[in-house]
């Protein structure tokens, strides 16, 4: 019985004509499946499915998700992004941390010597009355300018030159950043991107392994298609408990003009 499977044009050029076609008629694609977006139960037998294919540099993953949820597309990602989905998928890193409902510290990225690591917690924010999932980032300590020898703490000139905005108003939905982008897949956040060399993606950050996001949020993330990410000096925000600790923190550090942001889309899911 054919599946009822939406193969986009990049889909079925990636995966080829023969392979696209058996998945139409009902080969190679599972009747029930975990949607690779809001990773809840789906049928494609009875509820329009999307393929959804992840590239890495040497590995391919093909998932699937619910229409309603995504459209069928193709997702780049890094190998190293790519590797830890698939043990997501088969389980091996099933004793990772699931958030509660409040927001979900990730786990730091190594810089430079000089530079400090990089944090973000995941929180939904009231915004001109709509919950909105945002991105809080802040690093463990002072940003140096690169090619800098100084004490001086540069992360938010640096990120006012790449095109975020001071926050006067948590209230405010922030202008858009073009380029930037959150890449969301298979449930789980796995990078910010910035705009790189002849018109590719670069991560500006990116997770030691794929950072769960409640279900609260990813489904304000799938409404919206976008996310809000703030970015706020070392020691303004910290990782605060609940949302409305956070909500609290980012107003404070909004007041003492310590705060950027911008809205930017979802990179595939």
């Amino acid at each position: 019985m054919p599946r009822m499977l939406d193969v986009s044009d990049d889909v079925r050029a990636e995966i080829g004509d023969e392979e696209a076609d058996r998945l139409l008629a009902g080969g190679d694609a599972p009747g029930s499946y975990d949607c690779t977006s809001c990773r809840t139960p789906g049928d494609s037998d009875q509820e329009r499915t999307s393929t959804v294919l992840f590239v890495g540099e040497e590995t391919a993953v093909l998932a699937f998700a619910h229409a309603t949820c995504i459209p069928s597309q193709v997702v780049p990602v890094s190998e190293e992004q790519l590797q830890g989905a698939v043990r997501s998928i088969t389980g091996e890193d099933a004793a990772a941390r699931t958030p509660g409902p409040g927001p979900a510290p990730a786990a730091p990225v190594p810089t430079t010597p000089r530079q400090a690591t990089l944090g973000i917690t995941c929180g939904l924010v009231l915004i001109e009355g709509d919950l909105r999932p945002a991105l809080v980032v802040e690093p463990d300590g002072p940003i140096a300018r690169p090619g800098s020898t100084g004490p001086d703490d540069d992360f938010l000139p640096l990120l006012l030159e790449q095109g975020f905005h001071p926050v006067t108003d948590v209230n405010q939905l922030p202008g858009p950043n073009p380029g930037w982008s959150a890449l969301l897949a298979m449930g789980k956040l796995h990078a910010v991107l910035q705009p790189g060399s002849a018109g590719n993606q670069a991560a500006w950050w990116q997770a030691h392994q794929p950072l769960a996001v409640s279900d609260g949020w990813r489904a304000a993330a799938n409404k919206a298609q976008s996310v809000v990410m703030y970015a706020a000096p070392a020691g303004t925000i910290g990782h605060q408990p609940r949302e409305d600790l956070m909500r609290q923190a980012l107003e404070n550090a909004a007041a003492k003009g310590a705060l950027v942001a911008a809205e930017m889309p979802l990179a595939g899911t």
